[in-house]
């Protein structure tokens, strides 16, 4: 089955080849369509089998020849185009512009000067002193240029949680009608909602290991078996691994905490059971109080829990441990204390106050996005388009004559809808040293201000943290956006120091944004942690430039979760009141 990711990732390839041979326009198109198709809820397959290249017409941003090209692909399962045009580029252009700074024109030089393909082509060039020497380089860039390399390739090893969760739950809703399996759960890094992961692990309860394995690789969404033996198995779905492993009934509790990690949440967990006469395992919790050598084997002992992952934390009198919170940063004391925090619920956040519409770079009218947020269930929403500033390139920011003008489109719009709150924000820009890119009297008048660093994302600590501090403390700052800047396994973006900047922020009455985009999930948990601690105040945006962006807010909320944040710690989970009454405070 062709898959919207797949088709998505294709369009997207042919952009970038295309902007590497300088061609204008098309690649933007193939973007925008390429976003349109990833969001989509039906499968591109099912409408081109309904009504061809017409009924993909009807999708935003498809044209007739972008439409026709897709439907080459679902039907053949290649586009001439796109092998065309590798033939003419020969480059692992997803490997190469993973390096910080190398854009598909980038690629595209470098590939004409010097033949780079590979990312061992770019690190021996760059060791060589070759880059500098092609013209529009320097010895700086060739600098940066290796630094980066590592990264890149750390990061092509692990998957974005965006990338992998759709994938893991459709592997649960397949699973779901297997009819040899009684219980079925995502455990590892997934279900902790890290940002990042290596695979996906699976774990299925079955008296008929055999049955659930081999409909596991009979799914029509498996690419590629690795392996497959009577209890487990293991496969590539849309590039990315997913491991099946099969338990019996009595014991998918104990299993799924063991699988679930984090591999010092459970040591730490078990050194706890020890002092307490009871051995944990994948296989069960055993009292062993009264066993002389309880190492004897791996059920030695009187089973008291297992069968739940509720049972194997009652068989030490704790009460369950959410997954996300099973990172060993104090979690086990906290449950004996009997203070779990009652963590927020992905339905608790009631609006968005970073948004982007077709007036910078988003890809919808102010009405469509307000309509969308309806539709998505927000009560409100913030229109916060870019200022004009560092970091905004090809002319998409507004200047403050452009934002006026927009505030009162916004106001219009909101007088139309009944169903939805509209607030007029900004998403100004932090400049390099905390100044804020947008004139103060327009900032005031503004209902919603998120400043955010999208430049100078080098600097050094101090400095970083002074600019950020800078931000949090300027008079008209509502919320700080995406405090690091970082792309992850783009870019690693700021070092700063959390502390100073958290109890900053909290000082100020200014929130710290968990931005909810899966290449972004920036705040992250452990310093999300810091902020609850401190008092700050957390809001979990989408930055959404489209309305199908909207449910990625739940990727916000876990990482919220990690954090052990509550509904009340989160600005947006009140109603448009209270987010007014916090920004007039």
């Amino acid at each position: 089955m062709t898959t919207n990711a797949e088709v998505a990732d294709r369009l997207e390839e042919m952009g970038d080849l295309l902007e590497a041979q300088d061609v204008e326009f098309k690649p933007r198109a193939y973007r925008r369509a390429a976003e349109t198709i990833r969001g989509q809820p039906t499968p591109v397959e099912e409408i081109v089998e309904a009504g061809g290249v017409e009924a993909l017409q009807e999708l935003e941003h498809v044209g007739e020849a972008i439409a026709s090209k897709v439907a080459e692909y679902v039907e053949t399962g290649e586009i001439e185009e796109l092998e065309e045009l590798r033939d003419e580029l020969p480059v692992d252009m997803e490997a190469l512009t993973r390096v910080e700074g190398v854009g598909p024109k980038t690629v595209g030089k470098l590939y004409d000067a010097l033949g780079i393909r590979t990312l061992d082509d770019l690190e021996a060039a760059a060791e060589a002193g070759e880059i500098r020497e092609v013209s529009g380089f320097g010895a700086k860039t060739e600098e940066n240029i290796l630094e980066g390399i590592e990264f890149a390739r750390q990061s092509r090893e692990r998957q974005l949680l965006g990338d992998a969760r759709p994938l893991a739950d459709e592997a649960l809703s397949y699973l779901a009608g297997v009819d040899a399996a009684d219980r079925w759960e995502v455990a590892g890094s997934i279900r902790r909602w890290r940002a990042t992961i290596g695979d996906v692990d699976v774990l299925v309860a079955t008296e008929e290991p055999e049955s659930v394995v081999e409909a596991f690789v009979d799914w029509d969404r498996v690419d590629d078996v690795i392996e497959a033996g009577t209890t487990k198995a293991s496969t590539r779905v849309a590039g990315v691994r997913i491991d099946l492993r099969t338990v019996v009934p009595e014991e998918f509790g104990s299993a799924l905490q063991y699988f679930t990690g984090s591999k010092d949440h459970n040591i730490t967990l078990r050194n706890y059971a020890i002092d307490r006469g009871v051995k944990l395992n994948e296989y069960g919790a055993f009292d062993v109080s009264g066993i002389d050598d309880p190492d004897a084997g791996q059920r030695v002992g009187v089973r008291i829990g297992g069968e739940t992952e509720e049972s194997m934390y009652a068989a030490l009198d704790l009460p369950w441990i959410p997954p996300e919170m099973r990172e060993d940063r104090g979690e086990i004391a906290a449950a004996a204390a009997g203070e779990v925090p009652d963590l927020i619920g992905e339905d608790a956040v009631r609006g968005d106050l970073h948004t982007h519409t077709e007036w910078s770079d988003g890809d919808a009218t102010i009405e469509a996005l307000a309509r969308g947020a309806v539709e998505y269930g927000h009560d409100y929403l913030c229109i916060s388009d870019h200022a004009t500033g560092p970091g905004m390139v090809g002319g998409v920011g507004l200047e403050d004559d452009e934002l006026r003008e927009q505030m009162a489109e916004i106001r219009a719009v909101d007088d139309d809808l009944d169903d939805v709150d509209l607030l007029a924000g900004v998403e100004a820009n932090v400049d390099a040293d905390g100044g804020v890119s947008v004139a103060d009297d327009l900032l005031a008048d503004l209902d919603l201000v998120v400043a955010s660093p999208h430049s100078a994302l080098d600097q050094g600590t101090d400095a970083a943290t002074d600019r950020l501090i800078a931000a949090v403390e300027h008079p008209h700052v509502d919320v700080l956006g995406h405090p690091s800047g970082r792309l992850l396994n783009r870019r690693e973006g700021m070092t700063f120091d959390v502390d100073r900047v958290v109890e900053a922020a909290a000082d100020a009455g200014t929130a710290l944004e968990i931005n909810a985009n899966p290449s972004r999930l920036d705040l992250w948990g452990s310093a999300v942690g810091t902020a609850v601690e401190a008092g700050a105040t957390i809001a979990i945006n989408t930055d959404a430039h489209h309305p199908n962006e909207f449910p990625n807010v739940r990727y916000g909320v876990h990482v919220a979760r990690r954090g052990w944040a509550e509904a009340a710690d989160v600005l947006n989970t009140g109603d448009v009141e209270a987010v007014r009454a916090f920004v007039e405070e």
